[in-house]
């Protein structure tokens, strides 16, 4: 489906992450477990401090057995358009890394950080193939926790929602006016040399 994105930056800014936005309209196609995987292995060329990787990605196909359950964590207002995609990926880290000087595992302060790096990279990939991803952050962690069954010392921090653009019809009335790229504050009100000046964005 064409959409014309029409988005101020500055003229550097490469196209592909302009052309990267967050639809909630999708189209229930299935996903093959090579293009998803395709997807998912540009995360796995992310930074990350010490080259720890402590990303980790949970996924669901559509029409199998656990998209009921990867479903069943998000929100009402988040599953109603998300079960019309093709996939779910949760988004977690391992927020230790283990120590070569010591027994113990040692906090990785920036673990959520290095996976958010792998996100966007996720995210850039599946627009570079064709499909769209919308990141959601609400859904039930403690649950999502259990039922990915992920260890103490994991932390869950989103969810991906992949498929094919939709029709904007599809969506309730309130939200068919919100399904397109959305702008960004400009650059002076986030970028600062030398301290922060306080603005209001």
């Amino acid at each position: 489906m064409s959409l014309s994105i029409n988005r101020k930056a500055a003229p550097t800014v490469a196209p592909f992450i302009l052309n990267r936005w967050s639809p909630r309209a999708f189209t229930p196609d299935e996903i093959t477990q090579a293009e998803l995987l395709s997807i998912l292995d540009a995360g796995r060329w992310a930074p990350s401090a010490y080259n720890a990787q402590p990303w980790r990605f949970i996924y669901a196909h559509r029409n199998t057995p656990d998209w009921e359950r990867f479903l069943s964590w998000f929100i009402p207002f988040n599953r109603s358009w998300a079960e019309n995609a093709s996939a779910i990926v949760y988004i977690a880290s391992r927020s230790v890394i283990d120590s070569s000087s010591t027994d113990e595992p040692v906090e990785l302060p920036s673990h959520a950080f290095d996976a958010g790096a792998a996100s966007i990279l996720i995210q850039l990939q599946a627009n570079q193939n064709g499909w769209f991803a919308r990141p959601v952050s609400g859904f039930d962690k403690s649950l999502a926790h259990a039922g990915l069954e992920l260890p103490e010392d994991h932390i869950v921090h989103a969810a991906l929602v992949i498929g094919h653009r939709g029709k904007v019809s599809q969506l309730p009335e309130n939200l068919q006016a919100k399904e397109q790229p959305s702008n960004r504050v400009p650059l002076a009100s986030i970028a600062f040399e030398g301290r922060l000046i306080h603005k209001t964005l």
